[in-house]
């Protein structure tokens, strides 16, 4: 990327932080991890792939999550308990029966990216985990309470696990 659009993105993106940063990425011709890492300093927080499996075993601690997976074509959520999981066979494997269960390739985390910003007028937590190409394999975002407050519990576990990895 140029450094005046790096720049100009960089300026959309302060601008207007809320932004889907899905739909940045696909108007600008940037990778979405471009996007993220455009976004003020103060709102984004980094660490390399390789905390892939650590941050996932505390995310399976905090309770009632969304778990996003926006593609092109569909947009998934997934409201409840990331399961711990473990690896082998060369996939990181959510140990559950029943809900979110399945196969990551945690071996493409090419990075985990902490996010807070405003989104829709509210205040947004989420975690991204880039793959290798830049793209968000998926994003798992702080539970909100019955008043659609981010729940305080998480978000102060979501800062301290962006403290220790970052």
């Amino acid at each position: 990327m140029l450094s005046t659009d790096l720049a100009d993105l960089k300026a959309l993106m302060a601008e207007n932080p809320g932004a889907v940063i899905e739909d940045v990425a696909r108007e600008r011709k940037v990778t979405a991890r471009a996007v993220i890492e455009a976004l003020p300093g103060d709102m984004v927080r980094s660490a390399k792939g390789d905390q892939f499996v650590p941050v996932m075993q505390d995310i399976a601690e905090w309770g009632d999550v969304t778990l996003i997976v926006h593609t092109d074509d569909a947009i998934f959520e997934f409201s409840g308990s990331v399961p711990h999981g473990e690896i082998g066979r060369g996939y990181f494997n959510l140990m559950q029966p029943k809900g979110l269960h399945g196969h990551l390739r945690h071996e493409r985390c090419g990075g985990v990216a902490f996010v807070e910003r405003p989104f829709f007028g509210k205040s947004s937590a989420f975690v991204a985990f880039f793959n290798v190409d830049g793209g968000i394999m998926f994003k798992v975002f702080v539970g909100r309470d019955d008043k659609r407050e981010l729940k305080t519990d998480q978000l102060e576990r979501f800062r301290k696990l962006a403290t220790t990895v970052c």
